[in-house]
């Protein structure tokens, strides 16, 4: 976990290359308990929840506030649990185990409750993906030390890409309860992969190792495309080529760097 690691600097929600978005929720709010040694953290923080391959990504609403995103990778996730209380919203609860160097130390409770609905289909997709992701970590996985990317940054490809129609190896999440998609421009990419295996468990390029000695998983067969998803949209044209490994995302051709 990493406090203000998953926005880009002029705004929006950064991914890493080969990370895709799978689900997209407004009016969320986050709420930390057992927080000590970051201010920012403390207080309700009303924005968008993302569903990644990788992760859940919290962007902050609220503009000028030191607490601008939050990252919750699956391997740094404890004790999740879905509530349903008599009176009030639907929520999500758990613990984060903090990344070296992420911005806090030890773990934090955290409490995601759901203002508009979709908290169940949200906590049971997000369960599922975790689950998925496991498979292909190390028993014992320690979240990775957190570095702050000093690299460049692209807008993400339009909606070129469509999950297939099996879904994620036969999982399909709930995508008629989150029929909104990341507004235009808003979703960036970095050129660096996750630190940790994802959904799909692809293996990282030259000097991205995986953490603890765990060997890195293949991709299966039938992988999907990456890309950020777009409910209830057709094939488009594409923005930029297949990537050129699975599971990994290729800048488009005008921000591709030539050589002299």
């Amino acid at each position: 976990m990493a406090v203000n690691s998953a926005h880009a600097p002029g705004g929006g929600v950064l991914i890493h290359a080969g990370e895709s978005i799978i689900l997209f929720c407004k009016n969320v709010v986050v709420d930390f308990d057992d927080v000590r040694d970051c201010k920012e953290m403390h207080g309700d923080k009303k924005g968008c929840l993302y569903l990644t391959t990788h992760r859940m990504i919290f962007t902050h609403d609220k503009k000028g506030d030191k607490f601008v995103s939050f990252s919750f990778p699956f391997v740094t996730l404890q004790e999740v649990e879905l509530e349903q209380p008599l009176f009030g919203a639907n929520y999500i609860k758990g613990k984060v185990r903090a990344q070296p160097g992420g911005g806090f130390s030890g773990e934090a409770r955290f409490k995601l409750t759901f203002k508009h609905g979709g908290c169940i289909e949200f906590g049971q997709a997000m369960l599922q993906a975790a689950k998925m992701a496991g498979r292909h970590t190390s028993q014992g996985f320690a979240p990775p030390p957190y570095t702050p990317y000093q690299g460049n940054v692209y807008p993400a490809p339009p909606p070129a890409y469509t999950p297939p129609q099996q879904g994620f190896y036969g999982w399909v999440p709930p995508y008629q309860t989150f029929p909104d998609q990341p507004p235009a421009g808003s979703v960036f990419v970095q050129e660096a992969p996750p630190p940790y295996p994802g959904l799909g468990g692809y293996p990282a390029p030259p000097g991205y190792p995986p953490q603890n000695g765990a060997s890195a998983p293949s991709a299966p067969a039938g992988a999907p495309p990456v890309g950020f998803y777009t409910p209830g949209a057709g094939p488009g044209p594409a923005y930029a080529p297949p990537p050129p490994q699975p599971g990994y995302w290729e800048a488009p051709p005008q921000y591709q760097k030539k050589n002299d």
